[in-house]
């Protein structure tokens, strides 16, 4: 599986790139925020990828973040939904953003894709919406995208190394916090929810936190 590809850009497509990584060309396929995020042909750039094999296909996807890759194989993982749906999803909303609407349950959020329509979006936003929080506490642990150099699976200028170990962050309880903040909770309501979630379970986890504090958030009758 290649997990991650670092190299020079050898051009730029619409929904795809060539990174060539040591001579060998890659065609990676990336959302239009991903693209927009990239630099311009001839500069070196690093993502994450997924691999999608088939019978008769073989393509490569890459994410600025981990999350954004995430995110890419939950939403495949939807009925009706493929890499190029889930790549349009994330191009109009973002990781960020199809992390708040699958919470909040805004499935016409996830219709603004192009080429989804009202049954796939309910069906997004149904069967992900418990996964949303452990994806959110991902986010809250404020994954980077790779650097272009020091490659951990492909890169075009270091040799293969193992992978670094992610650097430890802010308490489940702050990390929780960031996260509902970032769903467009006022402060104060985030931080009461938080606090009452975390006083009821205190061993729970960001994504334990998190989904608790939705259900205090959640309007009621």
């Amino acid at each position: 599986m290649i997990g991650r590809i670092a190299g020079r850009i050898d051009y730029r497509a619409a929904d795809h790139v060539l990174i060539d990584v040591r001579g060998v060309g890659y065609l990676v396929f990336c959302s239009d925020r991903t693209m927009q995020a990239l630099p311009r042909a001839g500069e070196h750039a690093a993502l994450y990828t997924d691999l999608l094999v088939r019978e008769d296909l073989l393509q490569l996807y890459g994410f600025t973040t981990l999350v954004e890759k995430e995110w890419h194989r939950l939403l495949m993982s939807v009925q009706g939904v493929g890499a190029k749906a889930s790549l349009a999803i994330l191009g109009t909303l973002g990781p960020d953003g199809v992390g708040r609407a699958i919470a909040l349950g805004d499935w016409n959020s996830v219709k603004a894709a192009k080429g989804i329509g009202p049954k796939t979006a309910q069906r997004v936003v149904n069967e992900l919406k418990d996964k949303a929080p452990e994806i959110m506490a991902m986010g809250a642990g404020a994954a980077t995208a790779p650097a272009p150099h020091g490659g951990d699976v492909i890169d075009a200028d270091t040799p293969a190394s193992a992978p670094r170990p992610v650097p430890a962050g802010p308490g489940p309880q702050a990390e929780a916090l960031s996260a509902l903040t970032n769903l467009g909770y006022a402060p104060g309501e985030a931080v009461g929810a938080v606090a009452q979630a975390a006083g009821d379970a205190p061993e729970a986890d960001v994504a334990g936190l998190i989904r608790a504090a939705l259900k205090l958030l959640a309007p009621k009758g």
